[in-house]
C-alpha cells in the first residue's frame, strides 16, 4: 500500500513542506508534472540527492529551492515507500503579448520596458509582474499629464500551459493647465517668475506650443529656473517650500500652486583660491569672474568653476575638480567665497581615434590634429582639433569623447566620432538656377575628392547663359605645415543677355595658381598669378557706353593678375555654420604689360551669434570697390560688379540692380553693373518644425539691402549714381538651404520693399548649387 505525505500547504501549516511522522533515507527521486521544464533544472536546484536522509528541515529547504526558480506556482513532496515523489505545476509560459490603444508612447517602446521588466514571448508568466507593469505604464502617463489613463489586461489561457496577454490602454486627454499662481514673493512679480516657466497656462498659441501640458519632468526643470533665477541674484536662502498640483475631478484641468521663501540679498565679502593649484595664482584669478562687493551669483560661481578646471586642463589635468566653500555672513549678508581646486593627476593621450569615416581618410582628419598622442592631453587643443573637423565642412556632426584607459589614471584615449555627409557644391551631371535656367554637363564638383581632402573641379556646364569647361585643383596640405597649393584652367563662353545684362558676350580662356600661408589657427595669407585673354562680341543693339569702351580699348584683351589676400575664420562648421565669424580682405590687380590696367579690393564678412538655444542672428556684408589705372581711362565693364538675386538682394531679379546702360536706339537700357558694391544681410536662422535632423537643413527669415553705384556715371546710364546710401533697396523674406545628395537645394520667397521703376522684381527664386 502506498503512503503518501500531504504538503503542510495543504495540511500542517501554510509552508510548503511535507508532514512527516518519521524521517527516512531517499532511495531514489520521482518528479511528476513537469511539461517544459526538465528534470535536470529540478535537480539542480533540489538540496537532496539519493541517500540523503529526509526531515522536515530537509523538505523546507527542497521546497524554498524548487520555488526559488520562478517555474513553478505548485510544488507537493509525497513518499512512496523510500521515495521521494515531487509533484509540480508549472506556471505557465506567455505566448504573445499584445497593446492596444496606445499613441503616445510608441509600441515597441512598450514592449521593451516590458521585457525588461521580465514580460516577453517565452517568458513565464506571473501575475505580481503584470500587475506591477501596469502600474509603472499609469505612472508614465501621469508623468505625460494624462491622469485619465487606465490599463487593463487580459490573461487567455492557452494549449500546452502557455498564455496570451493583451493590454488595453485608454490614454486620456493631457490635463491642461489652467493657472500657475507662486506665493511668497515679495520683490519679483508673479508675471516675471513666470516667464521663467516652460509650463504656462492655456493661451492663444497653445495648441502649437503645447505649453499648457502638463508633465512632471517640465515642471521640474521649472523649478530649477525659478531657483537659479534668485540663486544667480544673491538670495543664497531661497527656497521653494511646497508644491502642490492639483487636478479637477474630470482629471481633464491642472492648477499649479508654487510656495517659495525668497531670503535676503547677499554680497561678495571676499574670493579665496585653495587647494594644490599648480597653475600660476595671478592667472588663476584672471579667471574668477566674481569680484568683492558683487552680488552672489551661483551662475557666476558655476562659470568661474568651469574656468578654473579648463584652464587645469589645458596643462593635462583632465579631471580636475573646482569646488566652491561658500561661508554666509548673516550679520551684513555676505558670502565669503572660496574655490578649492584638486586638479588629480595630469593625464597623458594614449591614441587619437576616428569612428564614422567611411569615405574620407584618416591622414585627412589626423593632420587638423591640435591634440598630439602622447603629449599631455589639453582640453583646449581637443576642443580646437573638433572645431578644425567641423570646419572642413564634409561632416554633419563631430562629436568627441575621452576614455580612460583601462588599468592606468594617467592615461586617456580620444575619440572622435564623425557623420559624413555630401561634400560637393553640385555633385551631380543636373544643376538648376533661376539665373542661368537648366545646368547640363558631366562634372565632379567635390571638396572633399576620394576622401583625400583636396578640392577637385573637372568637366563641363552648359545653360542658357554659359558655358564652361574647366579643371581646378587645391590641394590644403601642400606642404606638411599647412601651406596650400590650387590652380585653375577655364574656357568659358558667356551670353550676357541672357543672364539680365546687357547685349554682348564674352569668350574667356585662362589660368591661374593660388599659394595660401597660415598665419594663424584661424587666419591666412594668400597670393596667386593668373592670367586670361578675353574676347568681346557686341549685339546689334549694344549699350552705347559699351561701344564707346571697345572703339577705345578694342574687343579683345590679354591681362595678368596678381591677387593677395587676408581671410580669417572663427566658424564652427564649414557649411550651415550656428556660431562665430569669418572675414577676407582682397586685392586684384592687373599687372604691367596688361592690355586692361584696373584693381578691385572686396572684402566679406558675416557673424554667427546665438540669440537662444534655438535662434541664430546672421549678419554679413559684402563691399567692393574697384577701379582703373595707368593708360585705361575707365573701369573696364567685364570686371563690374552686380547685385540682385541669391547671395546679393533676393526679391530682385539676377544682376538687375544698380546702373543701366541705354541701348544704340535709345529704346531701351541693360544693367551694365558699376564700380562699387554695397552689400548688407540680416538673419534670424530658426529650426523647421516637424524636421527631427536639422543638421543638413537651414532655415531662416531675411532681410536684405544692397545695391551698385558708379563713381563716373556718363550720360549714356540711368538709374546711376554716386555711392548713396539712400538708394540701397530692401528686401525681406524667407528662405531655405537643404544639403542634398546633389548639392544645396536652396530656395526663398522675398519682397522687395522700395523697387524703383527700373528695377525688376522676383518673388520667388531657387538654385541647386548655392547657399544663402
Amino acid at each position: 500500500m502506498k503512503r503518501y505525505l500531504l504538503s503542510l500547504l495543504f495540511g500542517c501549516t501554510a509552508l510548503p513542506y511535507v508532514c512527516l511522522a518519521d524521517s527516512f533515507i531517499v532511495s531514489d527521486i520521482r518528479v511528476d508534472g513537469l511539461q517544459r521544464v526538465s528534470e535536470g533544472t529540478v535537480f539542480n536546484a533540489l538540496p537532496l540527492t539519493i541517500g540523503d536522509e529526509v526531515n522536515a528541515q530537509a523538505i523546507t529547504e527542497a521546497t524554498r529551492g524548487l520555488f526559488k526558480t520562478g517555474y513553478f506556482q505548485d510544488i507537493r513532496l509525497a513518499r512512496d515507500g523510500n521515495v521521494l515523489v515531487i509533484t509540480v505545476v508549472e506556471r505557465p509560459s506567455i505566448s504573445s503579448i499584445d497593446i492596444e490603444g496606445n499613441k503616445a508612447i510608441d509600441t515597441e517602446k512598450l514592449l521593451d520596458g516590458l521585457k525588461q521588466e521580465g514580460l516577453a514571448p517565452g517568458e513565464i508568466y506571473e501575475q505580481a509582474t503584470l500587475e506591477a507593469i501596469r502600474l509603472q505604464l499609469e505612472r508614465q502617463y501621469v508623468a505625460q499629464g494624462r491622469y485619465g489613463a487606465k490599463i487593463e489586461s487580459e490573461i487567455t489561457p492557452l494549449p500546452r500551459n502557455r498564455v496570451g496577454i493583451k493590454i488595453n490602454i485608454k490614454e486620456g486627454k493631457v490635463a491642461t493647465i489652467e493657472h500657475i499662481n507662486i506665493v511668497g514673493n515679495n520683490i519679483y512679480p508673479n508675471d516675471d517668475l513666470l516667464e521663467l516657466f516652460q509650463l504656462q497656462p492655456s493661451g492663444l498659441f497653445s495648441f502649437y506650443t503645447d505649453d499648457n501640458k502638463y508633465s512632471r519632468e517640465k515642471l521640474s526643470g521649472d523649478l530649477e529656473r525659478l531657483r537659479s533665477y534668485y540663486l544667480d541674484r544673491g538670495y543664497i536662502n531661497f527656497n521653494i517650500t511646497s508644491t502642490q498640483v492639483s487636478i479637477s475631478p474630470d482629471k481633464e484641468e491642472v492648477y499649479i500652486t508654487v510656495n517659495i521663501h525668497e531670503g535676503e540679498k547677499y554680497t561678495i565679502r571676499d574670493v579665496k583660491l585653495a587647494g594644490d593649484i599648480k597653475v600660476p595664482e595671478p592667472e588663476m584669478r584672471k579667471l574668477i569672474v566674481v569680484k568683492q562687493g558683487d552680488t552672489f551669483s551661483r551662475k557666476a560661481i558655476t562659470k568661474t568653476e568651469e574656468f578654473l578646471a579648463r584652464r587645469l586642463g589645458n596643462d593635462g589635468y583632465t579631471f580636475a575638480n573646482v569646488n566652491t566653500i561658500p561661508q554666509p555672513h548673516e550679520e551684513d549678508n555676505s558670502v565669503s567665497v572660496t574655490f578649492f581646486v584638486d586638479p588629480g593627476k595630469r593625464v597623458y593621450v594614449r591614441r587619437v581615434n576616428f569612428i564614422g569615416n567611411t569615405k574620407t581618410e584618416d591622414e585627412v582628419l589626423r593632420r587638423e590634429m591640435r591634440q598630439m598622442e602622447g603629449s599631455w592631453a589639453s582640453t583646449h587643443k581637443i576642443e580646437q582639433s573638433k572645431t578644425r573637423l567641423d570646419r572642413l565642412g564634409y561632416f554633419k556632426e563631430v562629436n568627441v569623447e575621452t576614455t580612460p584607459v583601462a588599468g592606468t589614471t594617467d592615461q586617456i584615449d580620444v575619440n572622435y566620432a564623425v557623420e559624413e555627409q555630401a561634400s560637393g557644391s553640385v555633385s551631380a551631371s543636373v544643376g538648376f538656377s533661376q539665373g542661368s535656367g537648366l545646368i547640363l554637363g558631366g562634372n565632379i564638383s567635390q571638396r572633399n575628392f576620394l576622401g583625400t581632402g583636396n578640392r577637385v573641379n573637372l568637366g563641363l556646364n552648359t545653360s542658357k547663359s554659359r558655358t564652361l569647361y574647366r579643371f581646378g585643383f587645391y590641394d590644403p596640405y601642400y606642404t606638411v605645415d599647412g601651406v596650400s597649393r590650387g590652380f585653375d584652367v577655364f574656357y568659358r563662353t558667356t551670353d550676357y543677355e541672357e543672364k539680365d545684362i546687357s547685349n554682348y558676350s564674352t569668350d574667356v580662356w585662362g589660368g591661374s595658381v593660388t599659394f595660401g600661408y597660415p598665419l594663424s589657427e584661424t587666419s591666412n595669407l594668400s597670393f596667386g598669378f593668373g592670367l586670361d585673354q578675353t574676347e568681346v562680341k557686341t549685339g546689334t543693339n549694344t549699350a552705347k557706353q559699351i561701344q564707346e569702351f571697345i572703339d577705345e580699348e578694342g574687343d579683345k584683351y590679354l591681362n595678368y593678375k596678381f591677387n593677395i589676400g587676408w581671410n580669417q575664420s572663427t566658424l564652427n562648421r564649414g557649411v550651415l555654420a550656428t556660431r562665430g565669424y569669418s572675414q577676407s580682405l582682397g586685392l586684384e590687380l592687373a599687372l604691367p604689360g596688361s592690355d586692361l590696367q584696373f584693381y578691385k579690393v572686396n572684402y566679406r564678412g558675416q557673424l554667427f551669434k546665438p540669440l537662444t538655444d534655438s535662434l541664430t542672428l546672421h549678419l554679413k556684408t559684402n563691399l567692393g570697390y574697384g577701379d582703373s589705372i595707368g593708360s585705361t581711362s575707365e573701369m573696364p565693364f567685364i570686371e563690374h560688379y552686380y547685385a540682385g538675386g541669391f547671395g546679393s538682394v533676393r526679391g530682385f531679379k539676377d544682376n538687375t540692380l544698380g546702373p543701366r546702360a541705354i541701348r544704340k536706339d535709345n529704346t531701351d537700357d541693360d544693367p551694365i553693373g558699376g564700380n562699387v558694391l554695397v552689400e548688407g544681410t540680416a538673419e534670424v536662422i530658426f529650426p523647421l518644425p516637424f524636421i527631427r535632423d536639422q543638421r543638413s537643413i537651414r532655415s531662416a527669415v531675411f532681410l536684405d539691402a544692397g545695391n551698385v553705384f558708379d563713381t563716373s556715371c556718363s550720360s549714356d546710364e540711368n538709374n546711376c549714381s554716386n555711392v548713396d546710401l539712400g538708394e540701397l533697396r530692401y528686401s525681406a523674406g524667407f528662405g531655405v538651404t537643404w544639403i542634398t545628395g546633389l548639392g544645396p537645394l536652396t530656395f526663398s520667397l522675398a519682397k522687395a520693399l522700395n523697387a524703383d521703376s527700373d528695377d525688376e522684381t522676383e518673388v520667388f527664386q531657387f538654385a541647386l548649387g548655392q547657399t544663402f
